[in-house]
């Protein structure tokens, strides 16, 4: 059953996916919610006790963003692309497809957005707690991704290309 709404500027139906939606949710729940229990308090113990940071210091916080954006990010996304590629349906040559089209550019998008998301997390709130805000930012994430894999080649996504024709040009004038 699919719910549809009208968007009066645009003069386009939009409709919402359910299947897609359940999806998704099976994902957080399944991966993002157990991977990050144990991925936060984890990285929590590390740079206590293996970087020897005091929690809550600007180190601290850095190095706990940096690894997050470094480590967990890229492999979170990974993870999720493939996983949403193939429970639509698609073969592997169409998730490979799609993780070289999407991938990068939703690592940029993201790497501006959850640094400062988590800046917030790993100061503020205790390592218990992080996961659940964590979740909210989640949510948000999740639909922008799923929105941001049904956009195929939109005109938009070619900006991220176009920086590769301006680095041949400039070789080519060398």
């Amino acid at each position: 059953m699919q719910k549809r709404l009208r968007i009066s500027d645009q003069h386009k139906e939009f409709t919402v996916n359910w299947k897609r939606v359940a999806i998704t949710s099976m994902f957080g729940f399944g991966f993002i919610g157990p991977l990050g229990h144990f991925w936060y308090e984890g990285l929590d113990r590390f740079i206590k006790l293996r970087l020897h940071l005091p929690p809550k210091s600007v180190q601290f916080v850095g190095t706990k963003v940096a690894m997050d954006s470094l480590i967990f990010g890229p492999f979170d996304l990974l993870i999720f692309f493939t996983y949403m590629g193939f429970s639509s349906g698609k073969n592997a040559a169409e998730v490979k497809e799609d993780m070289k089209r999407d991938f990068l550019r939703a690592l940029i998008l993201e790497g501006g957005v959850w640094p400062i998301a988590q800046v917030a997390n790993f100061r503020f709130f205790p390592v218990r707690y992080q996961l659940l805000y964590v979740n909210i930012f989640c949510s948000l994430d999740s639909a922008f991704l799923s929105w941001l894999g049904q956009q195929k080649d939109a005109a938009w996504k070619q900006w991220f290309t176009s920086f590769a024709p301006l680095k041949k040009q400039e070789s080519q004038s060398r």
